[in-house]
């Protein structure tokens, strides 16, 4: 077995095990958030830990540069924890409740002071 053959086999590994936690943490995680940071964490990592593996195997095995593969690992990286960001984003917005599990609301606080500011500009501007 080559160097290469054990690096693509490690990779594989990895990916596949931090895919497996991800889906283990969404069905453990009491709410909609730690749900979407488990599936959103471990899994792109799983997956771009599979994608680079399959990458490599093409590329030094079979000497085919595929670049593809490339703009993927790209692509997910970017994408899926916006996807979650934006999804969280909404659920907050709608009044979906975090477990009681959780012992801070860092965004309320933040949205209470900009409320604030808010309100203090525009009694700053009435006058």
């Amino acid at each position: 077995m080559s160097l290469i053959e054990i690096i693509i086999s490690i990779l594989l590994l990895i990916g596949g095990g931090l895919t497996f936690i991800g889906s283990i943490g969404i069905l453990r995680f009491p709410d909609v958030y730690g749900r979407l940071h488990a599936a959103t964490k471990s899994a792109t990592l799983g997956v771009i830990s599979i994608m680079f593996a399959t990458f490599f195997y093409f590329w030094f095995t079979h000497d085919i540069f595929v670049g593809k593969l490339l703009l993927t690992i790209l692509f997910v990286f970017l994408t899926a924890p916006v996807a979650a960001f934006m999804v969280s984003k909404a659920a907050y917005n709608t009044g979906i409740k975090m477990s009681d599990k959780n012992s801070q609301d860092d965004l309320a606080i933040a949205m209470r002071e900009h409320e604030k500011k808010n309100k203090q500009e525009k009694s700053n501007s009435d006058v």
